[in-house]
């Protein structure tokens, strides 16, 4: 990046800025820069895929049928039981099994199994190789999961905080099921389910910070990688382990994140209640 600073403004500058100007310019520190869309990406498609879960989850939670009502109840209370790191690990390694299990069934021989017996994959004609695009795939649908149960469990509680006096007068006034519900039910569903949904966005945020286990390059990696003791041969000790500091940069980085998250739900929760004679959230 310096190569590209005129000869003047180089001149204007002391060295010492001009020696971070080219340190938090350099390839390493751009690509770090980068990989916020990493972050950003399982934050918003993980929210769209919990947000679909929850939908469903909650429509099976409140189901005249019994079984149905069976797997919502099951789908809630056991995934919210399991430990977010657990299950970020878990699933995206079992679905590359599976996906291994079944090519295998394709591709493999018996001289290939046999000669790579007690390995994995059965054999190497069936080695799926996951790229960081694919990953991140795996890693959306695992928040989709995990979180779908808490916003299933927040829109369950909403749906059943809709009064039922206004569900009995608009049927009453001949509109049928469907229309109650997409006009009247989940309308004023949104309201009671905002702020618990707020919350669940909250902890996906928080979650994306385990993107480096799945062998993705992101913000938090990245600030390992940059921040650990640097030792060259020709220089020696480049600088000593500043971790600290980048992981306060992300500290700053998810403060601000967090603080703009709030203001876009409070901005939602005012448009979600208008004309609705319910009490503002704080």
């Amino acid at each position: 990046m310096l190569d590209i600073l005129p000869q003047w403004l180089k001149d204007g500058i002391g060295d010492d800025l001009l020696f971070w100007f080219g340190y938090f310019t350099n390839g390493k520190h751009l690509t770090w820069y980068a990989s916020v869309q990493y972050t950003l990406a399982a934050a918003v498609f993980g929210a769209l895929a919990a947000l679909l879960m929850g939908l469903a989850g909650a429509a099976l939670r409140n189901a005249r049928f019994a079984p149905a009502r069976l797997l919502g109840a099951l789908y809630i209370n056991m995934v919210r039981g399991v430990p977010d790191v657990l299950f970020f690990l878990f699933f995206p390694l079992a679905f590359e099994q599976l996906v291994e299990l079944i090519r295998a069934q394709g591709v493999c021989t018996p001289e290939s199994l046999a000669a790579s017996a007690g390995q994995w994959p059965p054999c190497d004609a069936a080695n799926w190789f996951l790229g960081t695009p694919e990953y991140l795939a795996l890693a959306c649908v695992s928040l989709g999961i995990v979180y779908g149960a808490f916003a299933a469990n927040v829109i369950a509680g909403a749906m059943t905080a809709v009064p039922r006096g206004q569900l009995e007068a608009a049927r009453a006034f001949g509109f049928s099921k469907a229309q109650v519900l997409w006009r009247f039910h989940i309308r004023q569903m949104w309201i009671y389910a905002l702020p618990g949904l707020s919350n669940v966005w909250m902890l996906i945020i928080k979650a994306t910070s385990l993107l480096s286990l799945l062998q993705i390059a992101d913000i938090v990696l990245w600030a390992d990688r940059l921040g650990a003791p640097n030792f060259t041969r020709s220089a020696g000790l480049v600088h000593p382990d500043w971790r600290w500091g980048y992981y306060l940069v992300l500290l700053v980085f998810y403060i601000l994140l967090t603080f703009l998250s709030e203001k876009v739900f409070a901005a939602v929760t005012r448009w979600a209640g208008r004309g609705m004679s319910v009490a503002s959230p704080a």
